[in-house]
């Protein structure tokens, strides 16, 4: 039998924290994918392999409404489309902890919102790729 591959976003994978959420804007690396702004950096620690945090800012979107709508729709691309970059990270035993902000000024397509997400896996993919440990 074929082992079926799950598509979950767990509560030991969501980015709650707000000492290692502090701890990632201030030492974390960040890059930018219009409409996201993804900071990220490798932690050493147990656990899961994987931490996301999603937001919105209140500049562009003040209707707690409208944030809740982009950072649903930012959970759901992410929960999609994450298995690859978790397969990799738990075969290095690495630890990625990630926030992505989303800086655009109008409410996305779910459409948008999965291409845009799956071109950010790609970069964190190379990224983490670049620096890890193990490859120097």
């Amino acid at each position: 039998m074929a082992t079926t591959q799950r598509y979950t976003l767990g509560k030991d994978e969501r980015l709650k924290s707000r000492k290692a959420i502090g701890l990632l804007f201030k030492t974390g690396r960040s890059f930018s994918h219009f409409p996201f702004k993804v900071f990220w950096m490798i932690h050493p620690g147990s656990g899961a392999r994987l931490q996301t945090g999603f937001g919105a800012g209140t500049k562009n979107f003040k209707k707690a409404v409208d944030r809740n709508r982009i950072k649903r729709l930012m959970r759901e691309a992410w929960r999609q489309q994450k298995n690859e970059i978790e397969g990799r990270l738990t075969a290095r035993q690495m630890t990625l902890i990630v926030f992505i902000l989303f800086t655009g000024n109008e409410i996305p397509a779910y459409e948008q919102v999965t291409v845009k997400t799956g071109a950010v896996l790609k970069k964190l993919i190379r990224l983490t790729d670049e620096t890890d440990p193990a490859n120097s």
